[in-house]
């Protein structure tokens, strides 16, 4: 072979080699291209069955709502029988494309249904190993969601702070702060000097003397709340309380000290007097001081049931671990309505702990109380008024030094009959009992979640909760 053979040979392989190595580099290229075309195109089709298969898990959601709005309370989807149960989600063009399975758990408290929790996962039949769940918590709305819920007229301070709804059957005079709605069921009322009108005379609905308020969130008329069907019927919970819960009959005394712990357990004592009030000091009201108790016992309650009834007053404070219920009433008696005394600091361990505490009567704050308190719970008086008594300066000065105090903290909510009223000033405005500065709010905590045996304003179930488990 000639060395320009030899040359024309090695020239020739260069440009197999060539060839070759480019031909390579081309077929990785498009092959990378084809697979991310098919990958992107099989995520993408991941992408559209998970979107429908999650519309059709809140097909499932919703076809349970529309179940318990035409069978209220049946966790078993009209079956008797456990879950889960399975529906066929229809395409109005394309027929059957996908199914729901739904599971149902619900959440009792002596026997009463507090809330039902829904799980539903969907698929597609056209790839039924994708799959979505959703789950929602459907209860009926009750007092928790408000801050508020009054049956009176009612004159709210400039000095008030308010979170969440406030809400009264009568006008309102809101000079406070707000910062949701304030809605009242009267169109126009007589604001008369008892509210600070000088002169008195027709008012809208909702009004403001100052700048705090937020105006715009101000509803009138709005629809009442019907506070006869709202509260709570007291001789249901007084034979759940005998035979489930804690029941105490009257006294002989002057009634009851409960004291929560932050163990979760209850003390509970009997107050065997109280002390005598001077005539006068406390503008014809009792003060409610305690004079001398005695251990009745220390009590863990059922968490299946954790409600204590007394048919006689009852002194409340402590430290609450658990979700609880505190009734103070005499079904059995006419003309005997038992209050409840909010002796001291009410607080919470945790924020899965929750108190609902009915007044058949009035629910007050006592006269010895922290200069700054706070109060956690929902608290009902049922008949009368959530609030605290006049007291007069001119009391001993072992006493005197708590008619003013400085703060009242309460995150939950507040059901009154009658006008509520938490401090008090003279005819010329100046303050001279009571707290000086007041924040509301309510607990979301107990919107989701609440204590035994809540009163409900409303019979329709709605959502509460809601979760993508994605």
């Amino acid at each position: 072979m000639t060395p320009a053979n030899l040359q024309k040979n090695i020239q020739s392989g260069y440009m197999l080699l060539l060839v070759l190595v480019f031909s390579s580099i081309f077929f990785v290229i498009v092959s990378s291209f084809v697979a991310s075309i098919v990958t992107q195109s099989k995520v993408i089709n991941q992408r559209v069955q998970l979107e429908q298969a999650g519309q059709i898990a809140e097909a499932g959601l919703n076809y349970y709502k529309w179940f318990l709005a035409h069978y209220p309370g049946d966790v078993t989807n009209g079956t008797g029988l456990p879950g889960p149960y399975v529906g066929v989600y229809y395409d109005p063009e394309g027929g059957a494309i996908g199914e729901y399975s739904i599971e149902v758990a619900s959440t009792t408290y002596c026997g009463e249904l507090s809330s039902i929790d829904v799980s539903s996962t969907g698929h597609t039949y056209a790839d039924p190993d994708v799959s979505r769940t959703v789950s929602a918590r459907y209860a009926q709305p009750s007092v928790a969601d408000y801050s508020f819920i009054l049956n009176a007229d009612v004159w709210v301070g400039n000095d008030v702070q308010i979170t969440g709804p406030y809400h009264s059957n009568g006008g309102i005079r809101m000079d406070g702060t707000n910062n949701s709605s304030v809605t009242s069921g009267q169109a126009t009322w007589n604001c008369t000097s008892s509210f600070g009108c000088s002169p008195g005379g027709t008012r809208d609905g909702v009004f403001t003397t100052t700048a705090n308020p937020n105006t715009s969130l101000f509803e009138f008329p709005s629809a009442p709340v019907n506070f006869t069907g709202m509260t709570v019927d007291l001789s249901i919970m007084q034979p759940k309380a005998q035979s489930q819960g804690l029941y105490f009959g009257p006294s002989g005394k002057a009634g009851y000290h409960i004291i929560f712990r932050s163990d979760g357990t209850v003390e509970v004592r009997r107050v065997n007097a109280k002390v005598n009030e001077p005539n006068g000091y406390a503008w014809g009201y009792y003060m409610n001081i305690l004079n001398g108790t005695s251990l009745v016992g220390i009590y863990t309650l059922p968490a299946s049931c954790p409600l204590i009834f007394v048919e006689d007053q009852v002194w409340l404070e402590g430290e609450v671990n658990g979700k609880f219920t505190v009734a103070a009433a005499d079904v059995d008696s006419s003309g005997v309505d038992p209050s409840i005394i909010l002796n001291n600091n009410i607080t919470y361990s945790n924020t899965d702990s929750g108190l609902l505490a009915i007044g058949e009567f009035d629910v007050l704050v006592g006269l010895e109380v922290p200069d700054d308190m706070e109060l956690n719970g929902i608290f009902i008086a049922q008949k009368g008024h959530f609030g605290r008594n006049h007291y007069d300066t001119s009391m001993p000065n072992s006493w005197e030094q708590y008619i003013k105090r400085n703060s009242l903290t309460i995150n939950g909510t507040i059901v009154s009959n009658g006008r509520v009223g938490t401090k008090w000033v003279n005819w010329l405005g100046t303050y001279v009992s009571g707290f000086n500065y007041r924040y509301n709010s309510y607990d979301r905590n107990l919107v989701l979640d609440p204590p035994p045996l809540i009163p409900r304003t409303s019979d329709l179930y709605q959502f509460s909760q809601w979760r993508d488990a994605n």
